[in-house]
């Protein structure tokens, strides 16, 4: 496992599911964790618990669609900390699924807004405080959604296939700066998201048992794997968490 003891670690969307995971996973690990999200009583109450537990947690409300509130956020971050290390790109949101012909352009433009500019929003602000310290690592959570389309995730899919690009061009962009940019695919997480997906009875997805959905925490420790020089097999692509292979590197399975 990667040396996380005193890195600075940044997670968007961390008030529950993969966010809150990976605040717990890193925090375990001795990093310096910073939480955001739009409302603050999880996230204040997940650092509270990570503190209480001898770790370093920060919680910041942030909305990924300001830039300006990005900017603070990552500017308040090195401030208390004195570096960024680590970003983990989770924020995200696939409601409302809709068919393309019952889809509503604002509600569809709004999941674009979170799940495109809002990753595109963190990676420019991350770019200056990593540079000044040499370094680091950007995950974006990509999906299969970014290369397979399904029914009623025009909205979803688009998103992750965006953010896929994305990755690919901050790669080439930032990797002579030391910067590594990937991807973490994880497959179907046991997160309130499939409570939405299950819900809407569209494609085979929300067909699925919910036994067969991996736990949260797996996703939380295999970013903290890419975290490490693991992650270097991986900088401009996404890593698969459904590959058996990757599974077993992490730890997740014998």
């Amino acid at each position: 496992m990667s040396d996380l003891q005193s890195k600075t670690v940044f997670i968007t969307g961390a008030s529950r599911g993969i966010g809150e995971a990976a605040a717990r996973v890193f925090a375990e690990r001795g990093a310096n964790v910073v939480l955001t999200a739009r409302s603050t009583g999880d996230i204040t109450r997940i650092a509270s618990e990570i503190t209480s537990a001898g770790g370093q947690a920060l919680a910041i409300s942030l909305d990924v669609t300001d830039a300006a509130a990005v900017q603070a956020a990552i500017r308040q971050t090195v401030d208390r900390f004195g570096a960024l290390d680590v970003v983990i790109n989770n924020a995200g949101v696939i409601d409302p699924i809709a068919r393309l012909e019952d889809a509503d352009p604002a509600a569809w433009g709004k999941v674009i807004d979170i799940n495109v500019k809002g990753v595109l929003n963190v990676i420019r602000h991350a770019i200056a405080p990593m540079k000044a310290h040499g370094g680091g690592t950007i995950i974006n959570i990509s999906s299969g959604a970014a290369t397979g389309a399904l029914e009623g995730w025009s909205h979803y899919c688009a998103s992750k296939a965006a953010v896929l690009s994305l990755t690919k061009c901050a790669h080439l962009e930032l990797i002579d700066d030391h910067i590594r940019v990937l991807g973490l695919s994880p497959g179907t997480v046991a997160t309130d998201m499939q409570v939405a997906i299950k819900a809407s009875g569209i494609n085979p997805v929300s067909q699925l048992d919910p036994n067969v959905h991996i736990p949260a925490r797996w996703v939380g420790e295999a970013l903290a794997w890419l975290s490490g020089p693991a992650g270097d097999r991986y900088v401009g692509i996404d890593c698969s968490l459904r590959d058996e292979g990757v599974r077993r590197a992490v730890g997740l399975i014998a």
